[in-house]
Protein backbone atom coordinates (compact mmCIF):
# COMPACT_ATOMS: atom_id res chain seq x y z
CA UNK A 1 0.00 0.00 0.00
CA UNK A 2 2.05 2.84 -0.95
CA UNK A 3 1.52 6.80 0.05
CA UNK A 4 2.60 9.78 -2.28
CA UNK A 5 5.02 10.65 0.39
CA UNK A 6 7.02 7.46 -0.74
CA UNK A 7 6.24 5.79 2.91
CA UNK A 8 4.58 2.27 3.13
CA UNK A 9 1.59 1.64 5.61
CA UNK A 10 2.93 -2.28 5.73
CA UNK A 11 5.68 -4.51 4.29
CA UNK A 12 5.05 -8.36 3.21
CA UNK A 13 8.42 -9.19 3.38
CA UNK A 14 9.67 -12.63 1.76
CA UNK A 15 12.06 -14.27 3.87
CA UNK A 16 13.79 -16.44 1.45
CA UNK A 17 14.64 -13.88 -1.26
CA UNK A 18 17.98 -14.00 -3.53
CA UNK A 19 21.04 -11.28 -2.93
CA UNK A 20 19.56 -10.67 0.60
CA UNK A 21 17.28 -12.71 2.80
CA UNK A 22 13.94 -11.37 4.78
CA UNK A 23 15.77 -11.52 7.81
CA UNK A 24 18.53 -9.35 6.52
CA UNK A 25 16.53 -7.10 4.79
CA UNK A 26 14.12 -6.18 7.85
CA UNK A 27 17.30 -5.32 9.68
CA UNK A 28 18.31 -2.70 7.16
CA UNK A 29 14.68 -1.35 6.97
CA UNK A 30 14.74 -1.52 10.96
CA UNK A 31 18.40 0.42 11.37
CA UNK A 32 17.03 3.60 8.70
CA UNK A 33 13.80 3.67 10.48
CA UNK A 34 16.42 4.01 13.46
CA UNK A 35 18.62 6.67 11.96
CA UNK A 36 15.97 8.74 10.25
CA UNK A 37 14.23 8.36 13.38
CA UNK A 38 10.80 7.25 11.75
CA UNK A 39 8.06 5.11 12.59
CA UNK A 40 8.25 1.61 12.69
CA UNK A 41 6.34 0.13 9.72
CA UNK A 42 4.75 -2.77 10.30
CA UNK A 43 6.55 -6.27 8.68
CA UNK A 44 4.52 -9.31 8.24
CA UNK A 45 6.71 -11.87 7.34
CA UNK A 46 5.98 -14.58 4.58
CA UNK A 47 7.69 -18.03 3.97
CA UNK A 48 7.03 -21.99 3.58
CA UNK A 49 8.97 -22.30 7.07
CA UNK A 50 6.61 -23.47 9.84
CA UNK A 51 9.30 -24.67 12.41
CA UNK A 52 9.34 -22.41 15.57
CA UNK A 53 13.36 -21.55 15.03
CA UNK A 54 12.44 -19.76 11.79
CA UNK A 55 9.39 -18.53 13.04
CA UNK A 56 10.86 -16.91 16.52
CA UNK A 57 13.79 -16.12 13.60
CA UNK A 58 11.25 -13.79 12.02
CA UNK A 59 10.14 -11.59 15.54
CA UNK A 60 14.35 -11.36 16.03
CA UNK A 61 15.37 -9.75 13.32
CA UNK A 62 12.62 -7.19 13.91
CA UNK A 63 9.48 -8.61 12.10
CA UNK A 64 5.86 -8.23 13.32
CA UNK A 65 4.05 -11.20 12.50
CA UNK A 66 4.23 -13.76 10.19
CA UNK A 67 2.01 -15.93 8.02
CA UNK A 68 3.15 -19.66 6.72
CA UNK A 69 2.44 -20.52 2.40
CA UNK A 70 0.71 -20.87 1.01
CA UNK A 71 -0.86 -17.77 2.11
CA UNK A 72 -4.73 -17.97 3.12
CA UNK A 73 -6.46 -14.67 2.68
CA UNK A 74 -7.75 -15.05 5.92
CA UNK A 75 -4.57 -15.26 7.56
CA UNK A 76 -3.30 -12.68 6.10
CA UNK A 77 -6.12 -9.99 6.76
CA UNK A 78 -5.91 -11.39 10.44
CA UNK A 79 -2.42 -10.34 10.62
CA UNK A 80 -3.28 -7.15 8.94
CA UNK A 81 -5.34 -5.85 11.76
CA UNK A 82 -2.92 -7.00 14.19
CA UNK A 83 -0.51 -5.13 12.93
CA UNK A 84 -2.10 -1.87 11.64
Amino acid sequence: MFQRDNSFDIILMDCMMPVMDGFQATKEIRAYEQDEGLPKTPIIALTASVIDDDIQHCYDSGMDAYVPKPVRKEKLLDQIESVM
